[in-house]
C-alpha cells in the first residue's frame, strides 16, 4: 500500500515536460535530438529586460514582495490592458504570480468547488484538466476538429452548460492548435454566457502577441460579461521570459482578492527581480516582440509547406502561437520495423522520438488523440531537418 495521497496518485505527469525529459535523456547519450515538444521561444530575453533585472539587484530589490505584486508592476499591467486591449482595470484587480501556470491554478482553486463543472474545449493545454482535478471539479469537454479550425460553436457551448457549470476555460491564440477566435466568434459566445450568469470565463491569453490575425481580441472586451471574465496572461511567450516565471490575472476585485489570499498561503509574492524586469518589458515597447513574431510567421509558412508534403498527414494553417496540430490517425494500426504497433498518438510520438530523434507530443494529452503537437519555436535549419526526419520515419511504417 502506498503512502502517497490519492490526489497525487490521480494526477498525470505533464506530457510536454515528459517528452522534453525523454528527449534530453537521449541527447545526453550523444544522440542528435531535435526538440519540437516544448512551448518555449528559442530567442533570448531582450537586453533592456535583462538590464532592468541587473539594476534591480544592484538597487537591492532582493526582499519579500507584496503578495499580489509590486504596485508599479500592477499599474504597468493595467496600463498595458488599457492601451493594447481597451480594457479598464484598476491595479487592485491585478494579481501577479509565479508564471501564468500558477495564475491558472489560483483561479481554478479559488472558484471551483468539488463536483462543479468546468467546460473545456478540446484540444486544450495539458494542465487544464489536471488543475480541475486538483480542485475536485469535473471537466466537461467540447470536442473540435481540424475541419472546424479547432473552434467551438455557440450551440456546442450552450449544450454543454448545466446547473453545475461554474467555469469555462479556453485559450486564444490556442495551445496546442494555434487557432484564434475572431471578434465575431467571441461575440457569439458572449451572447450565450449572457444567459448564464453563474458561469465564469477564464481566458488564457498568454500567446496574445504571437497572433497573425489583424488583431487580438479578449472576450473581456464584451461589457455584458466582463465582470465574470478572468484574464490570464504573462511575459514568457511574448518576451522570451519562460525562465523568469512571471504571470498575472486581471479580474473583478473579489476574485482578485481571493487569488491574493490563495497565493498568500502557498508561494507569497513572486520573484522581486523578475517583477522589476517585467516593468521594463511593458514600458519599453514591443520592438523585440515584433521581431520574434516576424520570425514565427516565416517559420509557420515553412513548416506548413513541409507538413503538406508528408503523405498521411493532414494539417491546417494556424493563426497564432507557434504550434501545428496535424491529424495523424492514418498511421494508427501500422507497425514499425520491429513489429511494434502504433495504437495512438502517444505511440507515434514515442516512435518519432526513437526512430527520427524528433521530440513531439501526442495529442491524447491535449484531449484529441488523432493529432500530435509540433512546436516551430526552433531554427529554420532544425525545422527543415526535423520535418525531413519525420517524413522518412513515417514512410517506414507499414
Amino acid at each position: 500500500m502506498t503512502y502517497l495521497s490519492d490526489r497525487i496518485q490521480g494526477l498525470s505527469e505533464s506530457a510536454t515536460l515528459k517528452m522534453t525529459k525523454l528527449g534530453r535523456e537521449l541527447a545526453a547519450k550523444g544522440i542528435n535530438v531535435i526538440s519540437l515538444s516544448i512551448g518555449e521561444p528559442d530567442f533570448n530575453t531582450p537586453e533592456n529586460v535583462k538590464e532592468a533585472a541587473k539594476k534591480a539587484i544592484d538597487n537591492n530589490f532582493t526582499h519579500y514582495t507584496p503578495v499580489p505584486g509590486y504596485p508599479d508592476l500592477r499599474k504597468a499591467i493595467a496600463k498595458k490592458l488599457k492601451l493594447e486591449n481597451n480594457l479598464d482595470y484598476d491595479f487592485s484587480q491585478i494579481v501577479v504570480s509565479t508564471g501564468a501556470k500558477q495564475s491558472l491554478s489560483n483561479v481554478i482553486l479559488t472558484l471551483v468547488n468539488p463536483g462543479e463543472e468546468v467546460i473545456i474545449p478540446t484540444p486544450y493545454w495539458v494542465s487544464y484538466s489536471e488543475m480541475v482535478l486538483l480542485a475536485e471539479g469535473t471537466s466537461v469537454f467540447i470536442d473540435t476538429d481540424i475541419e472546424a479550425d479547432f473552434k467551438i460553436t455557440p450551440a456546442q457551448l450552450e449544450a454543454a452548460i448545466t446547473p453545475k457549470t461554474k467555469l469555462f476555460m479556453f485559450s486564444s491564440p490556442c495551445n496546442p492548435t494555434g487557432s484564434v477566435y475572431s471578434r465575431e466568434e467571441l461575440a457569439d459566445l458572449a451572447k450565450v454566457f449572457e444567459k448564464y450568469p453563474q458561469v465564469f470565463i477564464l481566458s488564457d491569453e498568454i500567446y496574445e502577441h504571437i497572433n497573425f490575425k489583424a488583431e487580438h481580441v479578449s472576450i473581456a472586451e464584451f461589457d455584458s460579461i466582463k465582470d465574470r471574465v478572468i484574464i490570464v496572461n504573462g511575459f514568457s511567450k511574448a518576451f522570451a521570459m519562460t525562465g523568469w516565471r512571471l504571470g498575472y490575472i486581471a479580474a473583478n476585485k473579489e476574485i482578485a482578492a481571493a487569488n491574493e489570499k490563495m497565493q498568500g498561503q502557498t508561494t507569497s509574492g513572486t520573484c522581486s527581480i523578475a517583477q522589476r524586469a517585467g516593468i521594463a518589458a511593458y514600458e519599453d515597447g514591443l520592438d523585440s516582440v515584433q521581431m520574434m513574431k516576424e520570425s514565427f510567421l516565416r517559420r509557420r509558412q515553412l513548416v506548413y509547406e513541409l507538413l503538406k508534403e508528408i503523405p498521411g498527414v493532414k494539417t491546417n494553417l494556424p493563426d497564432g502561437a507557434f504550434y501545428f496540430f496535424p491529424e495523424i490517425s492514418s498511421f494508427f494500426g501500422k507497425k514499425d520495423a520491429q513489429g511494434n504497433l502504433i495504437n495512438n498518438s502517444a505511440d507515434l510520438a514515442l516512435y518519432l522520438l526513437n526512430e527520427a530523434h524528433v521530440a513531439t507530443v501526442g495529442g491524447d494529452s491535449f484531449g484529441n488523440d488523432n493529432y500530435i503537437r509540433i512546436s516551430y519555436a526552433a531554427s529554420d535549419e532544425n525545422l527543415i531537418e526535423a520535418l525531413k526526419r519525420i517524413k522518412v520515419a513515417l514512410a517506414k511504417l507499414s
